[in-house]
């Protein structure tokens, strides 16, 4: 099989870094552009400067129609306008990275379009194989959808109570006062309590398995953290199946998903750090059950998850290119 030709559009930021650095590493990936106007000209490694060496690439004006797949890793909403004003060939597959088309009431660019499918795949694997595009899920959402899709299925979801901590590169790269360092640094905050943008498609998800779960019975208070990767999720709702039980419906649900992993022991957050995983783990005191689950946001959560659509699309190794060790120590 040939390579899998690949352009990117929006590659200056920390989700395009990560994605860059995955594709050149990747033995059945060949990176034949990236595009960003804010940067064209100069070398991907002027930006993005642990690639020094690596490739002598240069950020590129416009973009080419000779690849199989582009990447979108532009802004929230700027996905949709940039298809919108760029005509790309029906044959080319699009994995967009940002929340443009992730809602099922809205996930084509046109009525004359193919919809997006929805890009996780422990819930949509089949879709995507044969998708032409993809929306690759948010950060939040891939966490806590993990830890909650074994429940969705049995329709054993009641009221949930949500808590989770994320890195500063969440925010993305673009300075405001909460990404500075000397804001992060030895602080927390709650942040868009109840209301994060992330709660529709955690809804549509959950909806696809219990469709009774409203969306008033999800309540999820996010959390900045003083680090800078990596997403930390813990949520509780009153159950009454013994944790023996629930444990081995989690191992069953994920049997056969490379990425997600059930663990007995205490989860903690460098475990998944540098890595495409979703570790989860159980707890259960009297009727109260506890799932932890974590992630890395750049991986998992965007760039890594992107790369495993990519592998999924054109049927190679769900894990290829993918097999990164922790940030353990």
């Amino acid at each position: 099989m040939k390579k899998i030709r690949i352009g990117i559009t929006g590659g200056a930021g920390y989700t395009g870094g990560e994605l860059i650095r995955i594709l050149l590493n990747h033995p059945e990936a060949e990176l034949v552009f990236v595009q960003s106007k804010s940067h064209a000209g100069q070398l991907l490694s002027a930006v993005h400067q642990d690639l020094a060496e690596d490739t002598d690439i240069e950020f590129s004006e416009n973009i080419s129609s000779d690849i199989h797949l582009l990447y979108l890793c532009v802004g929230h909403g700027e996905a949709r306008k940039f298809l919108m004003e760029n005509k790309i060939s029906p044959d080319i597959r699009i994995i967009d990275l940002s929340q443009d088309f992730r809602i099922e009431s809205d996930n084509r660019i046109s009525a004359s379009e193919k919809p997006f499918i929805y890009g996780l795949p422990e819930l949509n694997r089949d879709a995507i194989r044969t998708a032409m595009h993809v929306a690759n899920p948010g950060c939040f959402a891939t966490t806590i959808e993990l830890g909650l899709l074994p429940l969705a299925k049995q329709g054993w979801l009641t009221e949930v109570y949500t808590t989770g901590i994320t890195g500063s590169t969440g925010a993305g790269q673009g300075l405001n006062t909460t990404s500075h360092f000397s804001w992060r640094a030895n602080n927390i905050q709650a942040y868009k309590t109840l209301v994060h943008q992330h709660l529709v498609e955690i809804n549509q998800s959950l909806n696809k398995y219990q469709k009774e779960f409203g969306s008033d019975k999800l309540h999820f208070v996010p959390w900045r953290g003083d680090f800078t990767r990596g997403i930390f999720v813990s949520s509780q709702m009153k159950i009454s199946q013994e944790l023996p039980v629930l444990v081995k419906l989690y191992k069953d649900f994920y049997a056969g998903h490379p990425f997600t992993v059930v663990s007995e022991l205490p989860v903690f957050l460098k475990q998944v750090v540098n890595t495409n995983k979703c570790i989860i783990q159980l707890e259960k005191h009297e009727d109260m059950l506890v799932v932890h689950s974590a992630t890395d946001n750049l991986l998992k959560g965007a760039s890594g998850q992107a790369v495993q659509n990519m592998n999924i699309m054109f049927g190679i190794n769900e894990t290829e290119g993918l097999k990164f060790k922790a940030n353990y120590f």
